[in-house]
């Protein structure tokens, strides 16, 4: 919703067509190109366009002379103040004050829907993020991914898509048997026995401590007169249940709840029917095949071996090598089961997938995108997003590893330390693919370096001046189109600023979205908050910039109207941050 970026582009393109510029060759001004921004250097306009440098060749034209042809167009319209050539021939506008102060008031009248997007109309997306092994608490890697999936899944809402939030518990692998063996020794711990130190290849934490006391509750000693094969099952449920109830509990403390848990294991009932009929279907499109591979360069991988093999013929569809979906041993690989997974996901009809995953799976994204194009034919979209390692800090220095983990610090210790608000603005303060330096003290401190203080801080002083307002003007609510109604006196230069930063918002909103880059959003709110403040500023130091005029009514009902759109725009920020918009802070 008022996307001037767009508005203005489509009406360039619209007096493009209905003007006597034509393609040399007679055929209509391919469009295509013609783009609307905003100029590096603000001084140069509001909004510039490449319409003369993309256009110039078609037309046979020189880009300055046909830049001069496509501003006499321009010059005609209200809301354009003034137009000029630049350079070798970009096209920078200025817009008049009145279209700005038409801006505000739809943002105003607007609420909290401005921004909106119909952009994901008739689009199922799945976005699965953390799908951390069900094997202890998370760690605070997971939380950078956490937090950009569910923030993600909320501008993708937010701009219409239809969205499904998913986990995937790794159920079903090897690391099942380890937690089981593990949890088994807490068992024997909870009975009595002296456990003595934990052997390698356990996990350590003492987190386990309490599944092995719950075991002993359930069963008494009976578990270890049980065979093996009978009781390992029994364990890896108890311990795969107890695990997720605290993964669940770990992302409440983050506000993310998942729309779908899915279950490795279910791939594998039935004899695998899933992962059998997958690949059943992959042999009748000609993508499976039996041969043998050539070992890797450098390191030798786990799923490489020296004989022929069932193979996914995941070069033909992008990849770089062919990958193995049944191991010597008869079972199916890591592979197989994903692939059967994105099958599943396919099959629920979700036109894109998107895959939040840690740096460390960078190597797994060319077979995921191969796996879609065969499984999909072409129809279905996938995209995987890398999250950098985060680093934790306090004062500066490094922060020691958690005792009760075993070997890392908690996602829980970090938001019960700082709070849920600073972990996940700071976690989208960074783009996804760059490190991230966290540090406890900064993200607590009430400064301006501070970007979530300084963000909830314009918050809480958009409603404290309409506290003010309400004991000066002796007003007991004020009505939106009050705000509104007396908008021609904002004439302030700042004042003007202020409205160009909000009118930015739609544009940052859908930027974000067709990026997945959800820290364009934080930033943004930063920005905007600086622009507040800095007006905010102002005023303490000239009277007649203050937003309350006792003198002059219908202006301060104006400057209420811009800071009803700042508080707004704010909130709705971040709200879709999952960040609280205080409306007093002490």
């Amino acid at each position: 919703m008022m996307n001037i970026f767009n508005e203005f582009e489509q009406k360039i393109k619209q007096l493009l067509q209905q003007s006597d510029i034509k393609a040399k060759d007679g055929q209509p001004l391919d469009l295509s190109r013609v783009s609307i921004e905003a100029p590096r250097d603000p001084s140069h306009g509001d909004l510039a366009t490449n319409a003369a440098m993309v256009l110039s060749k078609s037309v046979g034209c020189n880009p300055r002379a046909l830049a001069e042809r496509i501003v006499s167009l321009l010059e005609a319209d209200d809301d354009i103040e003034s137009v000029n050539v630049a350079g070798p021939g970009f096209i920078n506008l200025r817009l008049t004050d009145d279209f700005w102060r038409n801006v505000l008031k739809t943002i105003v009248k607007s609420g909290s829907n401005f921004g909106r997007t119909k952009l994901g109309l008739g689009k199922k997306v799945n976005i699965e993020y953390v799908s951390a092994n069900p094997t202890g608490p998370m760690h605070v890697g997971h939380c950078r991914g956490a937090v950009v999936g569910d923030v993600l899944a909320n501008l993708l809402s937010f701009t219409g898509h239809d969205v499904v939030k998913e986990y995937y518990i790794n159920d079903a692998g090897g690391q099942i048997d380890v937690l089981a063996n593990s949890v088994f020794l807490r068992y024997r711990e909870a009975l009595g026995e002296t456990i003595g130190k934990i052997p390698e290849g356990l996990y350590p934490g003492d987190y386990l401590v309490p599944v092995g006391e719950a075991l002993k509750k359930e069963f008494g000693n009976k578990l270890l007169e049980m065979p093996e094969e009978e009781r390992l099952p029994l364990i890896k449920e108890r311990s795969v249940d107890a695990m997720m109830q605290m993964i669940r509990d770990d992302l409440a403390a983050l506000n993310i709840h998942h729309d779908v848990f899915f279950s490795e294991k279910t791939l594998h009932a039935d004899n695998a029917k899933a992962i059998r009929s997958t690949i059943n279907d992959l042999t009748l499109k000609g993508y499976v095949y039996k041969g043998t591979l050539p070992p890797p360069k450098g390191q030798v991988s786990e799923d490489w071996e020296d004989r022929e093999q069932t193979l996914f013929r995941s070069t033909e569809v992008g990849d770089d090598q062919d990958r193995p979906l049944i191991k010597s041993d008869g079972s199916y690989t890591y592979f197989a089961a994903d692939v059967a997974y994105f099958r599943n996901k396919f099959e629920r009809q979700f036109n894109e997938m998107i895959y939040v995953l840690g740096a460390d799976h960078g190597g797994y994204v060319k077979r995921l995108q191969a796996v879609a194009k065969a499984i999909s034919g072409g129809k279905a979209k996938l995209t995987a997003l890398l999250c950098q390692l985060v680093k934790l800090f306090r004062d500066g220095e490094p922060v020691v590893m958690s005792k009760r983990a075993g070997s890392f610090v908690t996602l829980r210790e970090v938001v019960d330390e700082v709070g849920r608000d600073p972990v996940r603005f700071m976690m989208i303060y960074r783009k996804s693919d760059a490190p991230l330096d966290f540090d406890f003290a900064k993200v607590t401190e009430q400064s301006k370096d501070n970007p979530v203080f300084y963000v909830q801080y314009a918050c809480a002083r958009c409603h404290s001046t309409f506290r003010k307002a309400e004991e000066l003007l002796n007003l007991s609510n004020f009505q939106r189109e009050e705000l509104v109604s007396h908008l021609e006196k904002l004439t302030d230069a700042g004042e003007i600023a202020l409205i160009k930063k909000l009118a930015e918002y739609p544009r940052i909103v859908e930027q974000a979205t067709l990026n997945y880059e959800p820290h364009r959003l934080a930033f943004y709110l930063y920005d905007l908050a600086s622009f507040f403040h800095g007006h905010w500023n102002k005023g303490t130091e000239n009277e007649d910039l203050r937003f309350i005029k006792l003198d002059d009514r219908e202006l301060s009902l104006a400057r209420l109207g811009l800071i009803q759109a700042v508080s707004d725009v704010l909130s709705s920020g971040l709200g879709i941050i999952g960040v609280d918009a205080p409306v007093e802070m002490r």
